[in-house]
């Protein structure tokens, strides 16, 4: 499978957001606790140079545990403060005030030197499309700010939220990059609905899905669909489809049916706590970068 998607209104927000980064004095960017790499817009680093980073890894209460530590671990030790967040129920999203006033420690001490006291920290929120930075505003703010969803595409354009007299932020549309060098990191986006879903063939991508939990949490899938999992993709997929009683006319297995329960349920956290990649991954793809 081939995956991209970049519709016309995400270089509008991107143009949009080169603009307003000169108002902001930290950028906070929400990444899938799942896919910490792949959801991670590269673009942003370039948008953020010279502003304080936050990296939220939200959804961790979907992903491994383990992992999750590792990738916090990974992040901080490049220099970004990080925190773990649970948009849907407010776990850690508190927490995120101190973290903001910890990035911003310089831009406070500079103001208070000057005698500005009390101005507001202004922050941006950046994120691909689905990886729930509306219902983390929502959260954050203690009230209905923003439309959220289940698909990408929800917030259209850029929006102001006063949350206190300290802080500022700016909700900005979920955006992608124009081209994904590494279709491995599409793949990864797909699984979790950031890609638009009809262009996207489900059954293909659900082969994919199989084969990462059936190799790197095998007994998974068996657990949730009462089925003994076999070496096949394919064969999975029937079992499942005959398990959910995924049936077209005639008795034929509805097997797009049934690779949408599959993703739907991965994608709601339905299966098991599940990390898609390792920060490993990306020390071993440094390490070839400097052998170049």
């Amino acid at each position: 499978m081939h995956f991209q998607w970049y519709p016309g209104h995400m270089t509008k927000a991107k143009r949009q957001m080169q603009e307003d980064i000169k108002l902001i004095d930290v950028v906070i960017e929400l990444v899938d606790a799942r896919i910490p790499y792949s959801s991670k817009n590269p673009d942003i680093d370039d948008l953020a140079k010279n502003k304080s980073r936050i990296i939220l890894l939200n959804k961790y209460d979907l992903a491994d545990q383990k992992m999750t530590d590792a990738w916090k671990s990974y992040y901080e030790k490049k220099g970004w403060f990080v925190a773990l967040v649970n948009s849907r129920n407010g776990s850690g999203v508190k927490n995120v005030h101190e973290v903001i006033k910890q990035a911003c420690q310089e831009k406070i001490e500079r103001d208070r030197k000057r005698g500005i006291l009390n101005r507001p920290i202004r922050a941006m929120i950046v994120g691909i499309p689905n990886v729930g930075k509306s219902t983390f505003i929502n959260s954050f703010a203690g009230k209905a700010c923003t439309k959220t969803g289940n698909k990408p595409g929800v917030t259209k354009g850029k929006q102001w939220i006063k949350l206190n007299k300290n802080v500022e932020l700016l909700d900005t549309p979920g955006i992608l990059w124009p081209k994904f060098e590494d279709q491995v990191v599409g793949m990864r986006i797909a699984f979790i609905g950031s890609i638009n879903d009809d262009i996207l063939n489900p059954r293909d991508l659900c082969y994919e899905l199989i084969e990462y939990l059936h190799r790197v949490y095998p007994g998974v899938l068996g657990e949730k669909y009462g089925m003994e999992e076999v070496d096949s993709n394919i064969e999975n997929l029937d079992l499942i489809a005959k398990k959910r009683a995924c049936l077209l006319k005639g008795g034929e297995l509805d097997l797009v049916k049934a690779a949408n329960f599959v993703l739907d349920d991965f994608r709601n956290g339905r299966i098991a706590r599940i990390t898609l990649e390792h920060p490993s991954e990306r020390m071993e793809v440094n390490e070839e970068e400097k052998k170049d």
